[in-house]
């Protein structure tokens, strides 16, 4: 055998383990991808099957043991951050991320009634809740930021409730909401506590668009701790 036979042997050799590991990787990453897009699709079912079983449960229930909220509210702020880094990993128009997303929309839209209607219905003051519309077109320079700074304000004051939307996710329920609060096509948009604000500029602004009674039951919090 001559020498360029056997070098070109041995380069064909190192071709195809190459391309062998290269596709045993792809396909590891693409069973992963797969099995973290179930693990967010079965949370989503499981969080919104117990907000429905918590609404047929609130005519009947008594007040003291539901007005601290929703039992899943805490945990759609992690699914929510979850189903954003599949999204980066993915791409924003893959079809199992709008599926998820749309899944999500809906949860966090019940998750909102329901908060609500504990508060209507047992006479208590509701959480601050801020509601964050956000556009994936490229007509909002300052949405990933306003995003960093509601997840840092959500992480610093556990009484403050965060709802994001994708404002043009083709979504019946969302348009409804969109509608029902008059949010106009404006990014970043907000409803804090009822009132609707546009534009981010920094954290010290934005955190003066929140009622005082959010840092009143922080302050509050820590003094009981202490």
């Amino acid at each position: 055998m001559s020498l360029t036979t056997r070098n070109a042997l041995i380069a064909l050799g190192i071709t195809i383990a190459l391309i062998g590991t290269l596709v045993l990787a792809v396909s590891y990453l693409d069973r992963k991808r797969a099995e973290e897009v179930a693990a967010i699709e079965s949370q989503l079912f499981t969080n919104t099957l117990s907000i429905e079983t918590q609404f047929a449960l609130l005519a009947t229930a008594p007040c003291e043991d539901i007005a601290d909220g929703t039992v899943v509210s805490a945990e759609i702020g992690n699914l929510g951050d979850r189903l954003a880094l599949t999204e980066e990993r993915l791409g924003g128009n893959d079809p199992q991320v709008l599926r998820l997303k749309s899944q999500y929309t809906l949860l966090q839209i019940r998750d909102y009634l329901l908060t609500k209607q504990i508060a209507k219905t047992c006479n208590t003051k509701p959480p601050v809740i801020a509601l964050y519309f956000y556009s994936n077109e490229g007509d909002c320079a300052e949405c990933d930021r306003s995003g960093y700074a509601l997840s840092y304000l959500r992480q610093t004051y556990p009484a403050l409730r965060v709802y994001s939307f994708d404002y043009h996710l083709e979504l019946g329920a969302l348009k409804t909401l969109i509608a029902v609060e008059k949010v106009e096509e404006k990014f970043p948009a907000f409803v804090i506590d009822g009132k609707r604000s546009y534009g981010f500029e920094d954290l010290e602004s934005f955190e003066k668009r929140f009622p005082k009674r959010l840092f009143e039951m922080a302050s509050s919090s820590n003094t009981t701790i202490r």
